[in-house]
């Protein structure tokens, strides 16, 4: 007993060591492990079926629970709408009292981010988008978040847009909670933003939502730009250091949002900015095909009714005929309906006539 003890103990190392150091028993492992699994599988399938059964139950439980949840939070959410709509309508008539041409609703463009600056010291990313689609300088770029930045620089089918992180960026914002202004400034760091010269005693606070202004006519107002994350007080400066998180993802949103501020189309938008190079090149002279070719037709159609007058004379066509009833003048005088043109042309000639009998009977 012990012999055979020893032999399954050498024959177990051996082919540990065979195993550890040749690729020998990788066929045998796999078909083992075959074999293996249909044990294992047999051997839990009393626990699946249990936690399946359960499962049922339970998700069936869990289930009819969301399904009120949601049911009671879509009847909130219907009475916000309409609370929305409401305020949305009054808006209106209060900036058609006002003669504001503030638009409530922007227009927007879906655009794919395809690139990024290598430079670690600035924050740009460039887009699908360019000038042929309509894109502009200045443009606002958001996310499903917030505002990321604006296009700095065109390309005819792409554009670089400068991000809100950017040392070189700032925006003008205003707390959501009292409408207190300021200035959002970048600080390099994806991560973070830092309100410029606010009071010690200025009324914000961790937490608060920082909401672009409107201010400057670049961005539109009501978009969320940052979160406060940190409040500094110190009593011996005259302005407390507030750090801001962005709400947008800057570092991770692939898609985009590109806000117009009329209410074109992206072709109508890229149809008008082509007639406005055009009318440009005009202007300089640019393109002196067009204007060569217009005056050609203009030049040619007053000879048409020029000539028309000419050859359609009235005149010279009851002459002839006229002619032709001189000598029958006594039965024109039978029908003077049909005669009455004929008779004036010849009236010419009696007077003639009348004149020579004059002068014999003189002589």
């Amino acid at each position: 007993m012990g012999v055979r003890l020893l032999v399954l103990v050498v024959l177990s190392v051996a082919l540990m060591v065979v195993d550890a150091r040749f690729s020998l028993l990788k066929p045998v492992r796999s078909q083992m492990s075959l074999v293996l699994m249909q044990t294992y599988w047999i051997t839990d399938l009393p626990q699946r079926l249990f936690q399946g059964v359960s499962s049922q139950f339970g998700s069936r439980t869990e289930l009819v629970a969301e399904n009120e949840k949601l049911k009671t939070e879509n009847l909130l959410l219907q009475g916000r709408m309409q609370k929305l709509a409401a305020l949305t309508e009054q808006n209106v008539r209060l900036r058609e009292l006002l003669n504001s041409s503030a638009l409530v609703n922007e227009k927007v463009e879906v655009a794919e981010l395809i690139g990024m600056d290598p430079n670690p010291f600035t924050h740009r990313i460039i887009i699908n988008k360019g000038e042929r689609d309509g894109v502009v300088l200045g443009q606002p770029v958001l996310d499903a978040r917030g505002l990321m930045g604006q296009v700095v620089e065109l390309m005819p089918y792409t554009s670089r847009v400068l991000l809100l992180t950017d040392t070189t960026h700032s925006i003008p914002v205003q707390v959501n909670r009292n409408g207190l202004r300021a200035i959002a400034s970048g600080t390099g760091n994806p991560e973070r933003l830092e309100l410029r010269h606010v009071a010690d005693t200025a009324d914000i606070k961790e937490g608060d939502l920082l909401v672009s202004s409107g201010l400057g006519q670049r961005f539109p107002a009501g978009y969320p730009v940052a979160t406060v994350k940190e409040v500094i007080h110190d009593s011996g400066q005259p302005f407390a250091i507030v750090r801001a998180v962005p709400t947008a993802a800057l570092n991770r949103s692939r898609y985009l949002l590109l806000v117009f501020s009329d209410n074109r189309t992206p072709e109508e938008r890229a149809n008008d900015a082509a007639q406005a190079q055009e009318a440009e090149d005009k202007k300089n002279g640019t393109a002196p095909v067009i204007p060569a070719t217009v005056p050609k037709p203009a030049a040619a159609t007053p000879v048409v009714p020029a000539a028309t007058p000419a050859v359609a004379a009235p005149v010279a066509t009851p002459v002839k005929p006229a002619a032709h009833n001189a000598h029958p003048v006594k039965p024109a005088a039978a029908k003077p309906p049909v005669s009455t043109p004929a008779t004036t042309t010849p009236a010419t000639k009696p007077p003639a006539a009348a004149a020579a009998t004059t002068r014999q009977r003189e002589e």
